[in-house]
């Protein structure tokens, strides 16, 4: 992160810079682990997508919020491991 103070402005500017190939890391693991299931099990995935679209859409909300918690939660302790 640079600070820098903009010409004429009584202002102090953080300058972020993207960290793309982190970025893009983690966006390939986000790909592998959703074609993991397909791969591994492609014969039972029409079941289990068939039990996931026979359920209440706030079903399917709460199961999503609890993944990207665990996630989110994982990414905090491992950060601040580091």
């Amino acid at each position: 992160m640079d600070i820098f103070t903009c010409p004429g402005r009584n202002r102090t500017l953080l300058a972020m810079h993207f960290e793309w190939k982190l970025f893009l890391t983690a966006l390939g693991l986000a790909f592998i682990l959703e074609g993991l299931p397909y791969f591994l099990a492609a014969e039972k995935m029409p079941e289990v997508l068939r039990a996931l679209s026979e359920r209440k859409p706030r079903e399917l909300r709460m199961l999503g919020m609890t993944a990207m918690l665990v996630g989110l939660l994982l990414i905090i302790v491992l950060r601040g491991a580091g």
